[in-house]
């Protein structure tokens, strides 16, 4: 019987590595004979799955789809020998990479992870944090956390916390420039945005006593390419912004951003997803954390960073 097993650890590491000579000598194998079985996988499939370089090796997109399946067919290999050699009730353990957006990663994220490694001592997680759209198979990710709505994918989504949007400003920067009773004052304030093209130009708002709903051009001197860094300047009094509730919720409750124009906040909803490949058979690790996730930023969950 031909070792397929062995020939996805073959394609996966050539790939991995960019080279057949690299795979090779993570593998034992000389160059050829990793070239060889890449070809006879090829052969039996019917189908190209690289494109050979002179520098590097990359996927067609049927071997994308096969190396996303040979991955899982091999932490499932992995899962099942851990669990066979420690007991049907061994805990999840080996790299997670998972990768999240700025805004959800510093303001949420961050304080949740020493209560997960405290948890699942034996996860190793290799996290990053910033503003890109990364596909998960070219970062090799476990685990991509997405806020707001999702393309068609051949991943799954599961919801890991959903809340609105709201327009703050810093105390300073209202006792200098006052207090907009009105969407339209805002043409006269510094409102502060991102500089990545956005589906709504303007800002939203709802007038409470028609129930009309309008953009409101909005402009200011400082435009950002991360949430943090955007609710930072917001804080020191810069200027006015429009962000995720979620994350300027610390600050509101301190006193350091305060919430204003409620009365004409038309109530969207920002969603924050976990992403991770499809597959009948989730790896234990990543079944964990996101279930960690969603029960630690439920609204009736442990407070983040309090320990869970």
């Amino acid at each position: 019987m031909d070792n397929r097993a062995g020939e996805m650890d073959v394609f996966v590491a050539s790939l991995e590595h960019g080279s057949f000579s690299a795979a090779g000598r993570r593998l034992g194998l000389t160059p050829s004979a990793v070239a060889k079985l890449l070809t006879r996988i090829e052969q039996r499939l019917g189908t190209r799955l690289l494109m050979r370089s002179t520098r590097k090796l990359k996927a067609t997109p049927e071997g994308e789809l096969y190396l996303a399946r040979a991955r899982q067919i091999l932490a499932d290999i992995d899962d099942a020998e851990r669990a066979v050699a420690n007991g049907a009730s061994a805990a999840p353990r080996g790299r997670l990479k998972v990768t999240s957006s700025a805004g959800f990663g510093e303001s949420l994220l961050l304080p949740l992870v020493p209560s997960f490694l405290d948890r699942y001592p034996q996860v190793d997680l290799d996290l990053s944090i910033h503003d890109r759209v990364v596909d998960l198979f070219d970062e090799r990710a476990d685990v991509a956390l997405r806020a707001g709505p999702l393309a068609d994918s051949s991943l799954n989504a599961r919801k890991i916390v959903e809340a609105g949007r709201v327009v703050v400003a810093a105390p300073a920067y209202l006792a200098r420039h006052g207090t907009p009773a009105h969407p339209s004052e805002l043409e006269r304030h510094n409102c502060l945005g991102f500089n990545f093209r956005r589906s709504v130009a303007g800002w939203p708002f709802r007038d409470p006593a028609t129930g009309r709903e309008w953009e409101m051009a909005v402009s200011g001197n400082a435009l950002l390419d991360a949430g943090p860094a955007l609710r930072r300047l917001c804080a020191s009094g810069l200027g006015i912004a429009r962000v995720g509730r979620l994350y300027v919720q610390r600050e509101i409750e301190e006193g350091r951003l305060v919430p204003i124009l409620e009365a004409f906040n038309p109530g969207e909803m920002e969603t924050v997803h976990a992403l991770f490949v499809r597959h009948e058979h989730m790896a234990a690790r990543i079944r964990a954390f996101v279930d960690f996730l969603a029960a630690s930023l439920r609204p009736d969950g442990p407070v983040p960073g309090a320990g869970v």
